[in-house]
């Protein structure tokens, strides 16, 4: 297995990354006034970040709310196995689930923890039922309804040492 390459970040690369994740949209002149560098060299570091993968894309945030996508839940997920093949079955039948919109594979009490999307209860319960539950790597399920939601940040805090590339 080959050695990994290691991007330093300085301050400046950190700083593109905090305010690229605020502001994705941002053009390149006014990032590189936030900066303090001039235009050229700002693109330059920009896309040395893209293609050393650390920034992987750009994409819109959407108002859950304001598209019909009124209730918001996790789940805890324990399989009937964690052989191989019941760990990829799994997880090939929960990407075509467009309501799962994250799903993530855990040590503990589950072995998965999905964050699911629906217009409303009545729409949750039937996606469950119909889909999710008829999933037969499933031992056991544990759901849990977001009441509310006091921090979402999407800025990850960027480290001040090295970041693998």
């Amino acid at each position: 297995m080959g050695q990994r390459r290691r991007l330093k970040l300085d301050e400046i690369d950190r700083k593109i990354l905090q305010i690229l994740q605020e502001d994705g949209r941002i053009t390149n002149a006014q990032l590189s006034k936030d900066i303090g560098l001039s235009p050229a060299p700002t693109l330059e570091r920009v896309k040395k970040l893209e293609q050393a993968g650390i920034i992987q894309s750009y994409h819109a945030v959407v108002d859950k709310e304001k598209v019909g996508l009124g209730v918001m839940t996790f789940v805890q997920v324990s399989l009937i196995s964690h052989k191989k093949s019941v760990i990829e079955k799994f997880v090939d039948k929960i990407n075509k689930i467009d309501n799962i919109v994250e799903c993530y594979y855990m040590t503990g009490a589950a072995d998965f923890l999905l964050k699911i999307v629906a217009e409303d209860i009545a729409s949750y319960q039937k996606l469950m039922l119909e889909q999710v539950s008829e999933i037969e790597e499933i031992e056991h399920m544990q759901s849990m309804v977001v009441l509310s939601v006091f921090k979402q940040k999407r800025a990850l805090p960027i480290p001040d040492d090295v970041i693998e590339e």
